[in-house]
């Protein structure tokens, strides 16, 4: 009997004690709205923070709570849009596709090594290792960070310089994120235009450190209708918002530094006439 006593004392302080912790979180509760609970469930689950948030949760609750966009969602582009429109009853629009760009087109061929590097092969390590192993400070060190940390096979190094399947890509930006240099950006799939060099070296010094690199000339930025391309700290820069594709930036850079993605229009010849038969003489 004298092991039943402390046994039963026990037994009664468990269920005081949880009789208390069940009426405290009734109490304490935080509620939650529901609208953010069915959000956070249509939303990819990515938490890739591309909307601003630290994650799809924080972002559905944002959406309810402060009146967040409804459209910031990119990997889940329209049919993400559309379900937080049904769910908070109004009529959303989704935002534009956003692919990347790299701005560097310092290719194995275009360019040269220091040195070669030995250690953890990691973009940010060779950084801060005099500063990467190409002889241009500001390119592409093509290690692979931004490959490591896509989760959707976006990404490769090819001719020692990033590359992208556009296609694949869902823009949660973590590629942009870990390039030590840079040279990663996200813009509108309609944007055509695109500067491949960030290189701060002009004149000769940019030429002695790559093939494509940009010397500072400005004639872009002459060129430009519409004053989308401004040269910054010897670079162009395109304001997207401006730029209206036209390609002429690309046409009259002399290095060919400035790319031009947009297609041709192909117009179709016009069929010749039918020429009619001269009646047979009867």
């Amino acid at each position: 009997m004298e092991f039943v006593y402390p046994i039963l004392i026990f037994v009664v302080m468990g269920i005081v004690f949880g009789v208390l912790l069940v009426v405290i979180s009734k109490v304490f509760a935080v509620k939650t709205d529901e609208r953010a609970v069915q959000i956070t469930e249509a939303l990819p689950g990515a938490n890739c923070g591309a909307c601003g948030y630290a994650g799809c949760a924080d972002y559905a609750d944002a959406i309810v709570n402060k009146g967040a966009p409804m459209n910031a969602c990119l990997p889940g582009g329209a049919n993400a849009a559309a379900a937080i429109g049904a769910i908070m009853g109004v009529s959303v629009t989704a935002s534009e596709r956003m692919v990347p760009v790299l701005h560097c087109n310092g290719t194995c061929e275009a360019t040269n090594r220091k040195f070669t590097f030995d250690g953890v092969q990691s973009c940010t390590a060779a950084k801060r290792f005099y500063g990467g192993t190409g002889v241009c400070a500001y390119g592409c060190l093509g290690l692979g960070d931004c490959v490591s940390v896509c989760e959707n096979d976006v990404i490769s190094i090819k001719d020692g310089i990033a590359t992208f399947c556009t296609e694949k890509c869902v823009a949660c930006n973590k590629c942009a994120k870990v390039c030590p240099n840079g040279l990663i950006e996200l813009r509108s799939e309609k944007k055509k235009v695109d500067v491949r060099c960030s290189s701060r070296n002009m004149g000769k010094v940019a030429m002695q450190s790559c093939q494509n690199s940009c010397i500072g000339c400005k004639k872009c930025e002459k060129v430009c209708k519409f004053e989308a391309i401004i040269v910054e700290n010897a670079y162009p820069v395109i304001d997207y918002d401006k730029c209206k594709s036209c390609g002429l930036c690309a046409k009259e850079c002399p290095r060919g530094c400035i790319e031009n993605l947009r297609k041709p229009k192909v117009v179709a010849p016009k069929p010749e006439p039918v020429k009619e038969k001269p009646a047979a003489e009867e």
